[in-house]
């Protein structure tokens, strides 16, 4: 299967993602410079979501070049990946609204505890679809840091059951996570670079 279908459909889905997001925020009511910050945790949970997308993106991105092939798993796969992704921009509404309630901020971890999940499923079923699809497999091997990812996700799911300064906490962690995957996967671009040497 041509991957360049999967790759144009994810690109479209995440540019949706980002513009409903970016359509939550209402415009400010007074003209006055001040105005604008108003309805800062709306603004904060966008920019958090908005890394979060554009980490995502960007990862995706470096991973489908490091593959030739893909098969109806990787379909699937992509596909459970942006179910999770679409509902980013809801859930980034609702923690926004409710001023990074308890409950808001455990749901919006889930959320991204569960795109965690999903984009190491997809590595797996990308690395499984086809016997030339090594590269990737010896770029990702180890991966430390997805897995301490993935349970900083999982915390920040629970601590809101602790109270509102565990959520705060909680809200931390997640900026925390997303900002430390803003620099792109390196041992991805140095096995091409390798692999094209």
């Amino acid at each position: 299967m041509n991957k360049g279908r999967v790759e144009a459909f994810s690109d479209g889905v995440l540019a949706i993602v980002i513009t409903i997001m970016v359509l939550e925020l209402a415009v400010p009511e007074g003209h006055e410079l001040g105005d604008l910050f108003r309805d800062w945790p709306k603004i904060l949970a966008y920019i958090v979501s908005f890394v979060y997308v554009g980490v995502y993106w960007n990862n995706h991105h470096h991973m489908f070049q490091a593959v030739e092939r893909i098969n109806g798993s990787v379909l699937w796969g992509n596909l459970h990946l942006l179910f999770w992704l679409s509902l980013l921009p809801w859930l980034t509404a609702w923690v926004g609204e409710s001023h990074f309630a308890s409950t808001p901020i455990s749901v919006y971890a889930f959320d991204l505890l569960m795109c965690a999940v999903a984009f190491a499923l997809l590595q797996g079923a990308l690395i499984r679809a086809d016997q030339h699809n090594i590269l990737l497999a010896k770029a990702v091997q180890g991966g430390l840091k997805e897995k301490m990812s993935t349970a900083a996700c999982a915390a920040a799911l629970l601590l809101p059951l602790l109270g509102q300064t565990a959520t705060y906490a909680a809200g931390l962690l997640l900026l925390g996570v997303g900002l430390s995957w803003i620099i792109p996967d390196r041992r991805i671009e140095r096995a091409l670079a390798e692999a094209e040497g």
